[in-house]
């Protein structure tokens, strides 16, 4: 017997869906759709694992892709940092590499996040379940993808960069937690936003491209700091950035072999926590039009 995804579905849907006149305040909203999404585990990995196959089938060499385009990105990098603007910066590679790879993450995250609801829109109107799991399961898939990106890495560092493998590496995974709490409540609220305005995903794509230039991506957080002395207006927006904090700790425990920014990256779990309960409650005040739009 053939196991769909609209079986998984169905499977994991509750027994009964009942509606009442009264609107369920904030906290009742946040508390069910937590529960929702603790209690839908298995739902959660099965899409995990539908999500990972299915991107790995739609190109010749799968999920090598992960492999191969985090270095080709770098190489396009160097080139135009290193050789045509021709700004000094010791093993540069490893320095913009250490800041493709979870940015890599994070977009693919968040894009797939925005369409996470739309794309099974089939679904939604056939059976009853908690669509907050979609892009819940959008971003834990992206966990495979920077698993993926972590092998150049490590290749890199061991072919090339011996010297800067130190133990301050055993903090990756710590660093990728944190951007992962930052992302959820980002997909959640674009995810459930753009089953009303289509245009959010095209707009995503643009404000995405200006977060990353904004950032200490390709260059070091001095210039960050040095454009918020220039520009006072914007200094706030600029210095409040999760990414300084994100890209620096990465930069550090890779390239400088350093530790973490550890209180910038207290403060954005305990700010991205808060989020995603706004977030949650966003969602669920727009889930019950779901099927009524798409």
């Amino acid at each position: 017997m053939l196991f769909s995804p609209t079986m998984a579905v169905a499977s994991e849907a509750p027994a009964s869906f009942r509606s009442s006149a009264t609107r369920p305040g904030p906290i009742t909203l946040v508390t069910q759709g937590i529960s929702e999404v603790l209690s839908r585990r298995r739902l959660i990995r099965y899409l995990v694992q539908a999500t990972v196959r299915k991107k790995g089938a739609n190109t010749l060499l799968g999920n090598i892709w992960w492999v191969i385009d985090p270095l080709l990105l770098m190489l396009v990098y160097v080139v135009l940092v290193s050789v045509i603007f021709a700004r000094p910066q010791p093993d540069y590679a490893l320095f913009v590499f250490s800041a493709i790879l979870p940015w890599k993450w994070f977009l693919a995250s968040v894009q797939d996040g925005i369409g996470s609801v739309v794309a099974q829109e089939r679904i939604i109107k056939q059976i009853a379940f908690p669509k907050l799991v979609l892009p819940v399961s959008s971003v834990f898939a992206g966990v495979t993808n920077f698993a993926f990106g972590l092998i150049p890495l490590a290749g890199l560092m061991l072919l090339f960069y011996r010297d800067r493998i130190t133990h301050e590496l055993i903090w990756i995974p710590v660093i990728a937690a944190v951007q992962l709490v930052m992302t959820i409540p980002i997909a959640v609220v674009l995810g459930g936003l753009n089953v009303f305005y289509r245009d959010i995903g095209n707009l995503a794509g643009h404000l995405l491209r200006l977060l990353f230039y904004v950032s200490p991506g390709l260059y070091s957080v001095d210039l960050i700091e040095k454009a918020a002395r220039d520009h006072p207006v914007i200094a706030p927006i600029i210095l409040l950035n999760p990414w300084n904090v994100l890209f620096t700790s990465y930069r550090n425990v890779i390239y400088d072999g350093h530790q973490p920014v550890w209180t910038g990256l207290a403060i954005v779990t305990i700010v991205s926590i808060l989020l995603t309960f706004v977030a949650v409650y966003v969602f669920k005040r727009l889930e019950p039009s779901f099927a009524k739009i798409l």
